[in-house]
């Protein structure tokens, strides 16, 4: 089953942390993206970009794009990965491996379906 790892911090947090810092973070994840690649677990890694970059598309009443997000939330979804797994156990150990090797924060754990993968209007929805 595929789930998806979403991941939140605090962007005044991880904005503030110097070149060494978010390379050292960014090493240790590594090392955990590794293991999960060796073991054919791993889909899509991505880092989303500052929440000052985005814009939004309100869909009522009439649809308008704005800039920024309008997210609710003192924590700001910073990027995601996609894995393969048995169960809900074995991504409950990959999101610990995930949270110690990225301090502060939370990890959102949710199964997907994966739409239209290839093209074909086939939907995949998770068993």
């Amino acid at each position: 089953m595929l789930y998806t790892i979403l991941c939140y911090h605090s962007e005044k947090v991880v904005g503030n942390w110097t070149p060494a810092e978010d390379a050292a973070v960014m090493e240790k994840l590594a090392g955990v993206q590794k293991k999960l690649a060796q073991q054919g677990k791993l889909g899509p890694v991505v880092r989303l970009m500052p929440t000052g970059s985005a814009t939004t598309l309100r869909k009522e009443p009439t649809p308008v794009v704005f800039d920024g997000p309008f997210a609710e939330t003192k924590e700001q979804l910073l990027g995601f990965y996609v894995v393969d797994c048995a169960s809900r156990e074995e991504v409950h150990e990959i999101a610990r491996e995930l949270a110690a090797a990225n301090p502060g924060g939370a990890l959102e754990i949710r199964p997907v379906a994966v739409i239209n993968p290839h093209g074909d209007g086939k939907v995949t929805r998770p068993a």
